[in-house]
């Protein structure tokens, strides 16, 4: 009896392992998970990658085709890892458990502790990430089939010829391994890999089935030298902006960009672009060259931030990401290589000036009691000594900016009549300061008259709060809690 008790138990196991088995479904290699097998499946497995999306999301449309890719290059592999999907409008209980706060967001568990993915979102960037975290920094490659496999399997890979693997140099190779997850780096004292390549020991070299196919580092190989090598040569050197390349544009190393405003329906690849390489790589480590294609609906953003429209494409811009995403236009419209190479090194050279947006001044910008300025009228009006001037800072689709406007017309109402005080305003999103930095909307500045102190009001807005201020009692204003709607929304350009 207890041999029978025993062998239906262990049917009853199998059964019931089994049906927790099919419970957890599988889309294109990924798995899915729900509240009810989420537990199980990260217990079960040592490394599972779990995106939380919600499909109206376009970042997560664009990430799921590299996704999947990357769960059958493992899968390949016979990989230990694990990639996960949690439809997060559908579980929010697993959102809200692990602080999902904007979509796609990533996170890899490792025997059940989690970490945050920070890795690319192409399919090589994805299996380079996690077999990172999962393995050595560098792997080892032995023999020249181990190479020749780890250089096939990869379409970037970083390779560095060191025998004494206590040499600085190779100290700071591995150190650079272990700071960048997107590309998988191998490493080798083998003189058949050596002879295969064609390399000198103490040599650092980046191999990649684009452009002219490898790179030879140069220079003293500190970590920094080979961080800056490895994030620029990694890339084309023009590089397609697209949802998945925007990651490894705006978290590299290089913080210049050259953006090149194109139509590829019109041609403009091979007109312009292709001629520009050879510049693209004169200044490779200095300058990124992106194409950004105006034909896509979703960059019609990216033209917008930059003040231009659809008509003037092509087009170029530069784009400082350490100066607040300060601009930069070329003085003419030549899209000719030797044009492109001038504005480029005059850019670097630190002779071009900082391009600023500014609307046209609307011939009747003062006849109503609320003036309208543009960047290239606001000092002449704000840093007035004479008067008085509160000016507010808006963004057109801000929804705080709207409820505030009747209020701030009954202000300028107000003091219409008063010679010393001037009610104005500014559309920030279209019109940008040297002096003057917005990072929030509505954004209110009072320049007061004498010194031209800029004060801003944080008070309740209200017209007899405005009135309170204007009058000198700033001191006693109560900060408004800041709201969401306040912030400009955040994108990737």
């Amino acid at each position: 009896m207890k041999l029978l008790l025993s062998a239906f138990a262990l049917v009853l196991t199998i059964a019931t392992v089994a049906i927790a088995e099919e419970e957890v479904k599988s889309e294109d290699g990924v798995l899915v998970l729900t509240k009810d097998n989420f537990d199980s499946v990260i217990a079960d497995n040592e490394y599972v990658l779990v995106e939380f999306y919600a499909p109206w999301c376009g970042h997560c449309k664009a990430l799921a085709p590299e996704y999947a890719k990357a769960a059958k290059v493992l899968a390949d592999k016979e990989s230990k890892i694990k990639l996960a999907k949690v439809d997060a409008t559908v579980e929010p209980e697993l959102a809200e458990k692990f602080g999902i706060r904007g979509y796609p967001t990533l996170k890899f568990f490792r025997s059940g502790s989690q970490i945050d993915y920070t890795g690319g979102r192409e399919q090589d960037t994805i299996v380079s990430w996690l077999e990172k975290k999962t393995g050595p920094a560098a792997k080892e490659l032995e023999t020249v089939e181990a190479a020749e496999e780890f250089l096939k399997d990869n379409n970037v890979a970083v390779v560095g010829f060191f025998k004494d693997r206590e040499s600085k140099e190779a100290k700071a190779f591995l150190a650079t391994a272990v700071a960048i997850d997107d590309y998988p780096f191998g490493i080798t004292s083998s003189e058949d890999v050596y002879a295969k390549y064609e390399a000198k020991c103490g040599s650092v070299v980046l191999f990649k089935h684009f452009d002219e196919g490898k790179a030879v580092f140069e220079g003293e190989a500190t970590e920094e030298a080979l961080k800056k090598f490895v994030t620029a040569q990694a890339l084309p050197l023009i590089v397609d902006f697209s949802h998945e390349t925007a990651q490894k544009i705006f978290g590299g190393e290089i913080k210049s960009h050259l953006l090149f405003f194109i139509s590829k329906e019109a041609g403009h690849l091979k007109e312009y672009v292709e001629p520009a390489k050879e510049i693209a790589k004169k200044f490779r480590e200095q300058i990124l060259f992106v194409t950004i294609d105006a034909d896509q609906e979703d960059h019609a953003r990216i033209l917008e931030f930059f003040g231009m429209k659809k008509d003037e494409v092509p087009a170029l811009r530069i784009i400082r990401l350490e100066e607040d995403m300060a601009k930069y236009k070329p003085p003419t419209n030549d899209l000719s290589a030797e044009k492109i190479g001038a504005f480029v090194s005059d850019f670097l050279d630190g002779k071009v000036k900082q391009h600023l947006l500014s609307q046209d001044l609307p011939e009747d910008w003062d006849k109503e009691p609320v003036k309208v300025l543009v960047a290239t009228k606001f000092d002449e009006v704000a840093f007035d000594k004479t008067k008085d001037v509160l000016v507010e800072f808006y963004a057109p689709w801000c929804g705080h900016c709207k409820q505030l406007v009747p209020i701030y017309d009954k202000l300028g109402e107000k003091y219409k009549d008063n010679d010393s005080v001037v009610i104005a305003k500014i559309d920030a999103t279209a019109n940008e300061l040297e002096h003057t930095k917005i990072s929030s909307f509505p954004t209110i500045f009072l320049y007061r008259k004498g010194d031209n102190e800029k004060v801003e009001f944080k008070g309740e807005r209200t017209l007899e709060g405005f009135v309170k201020f204007l009058e000198g009692e700033k001191d006693e204003q109560p900060e408004e809690e800041e709201d969401k709607e306040d912030k400009p929304a955040k994108d990737e350009l």
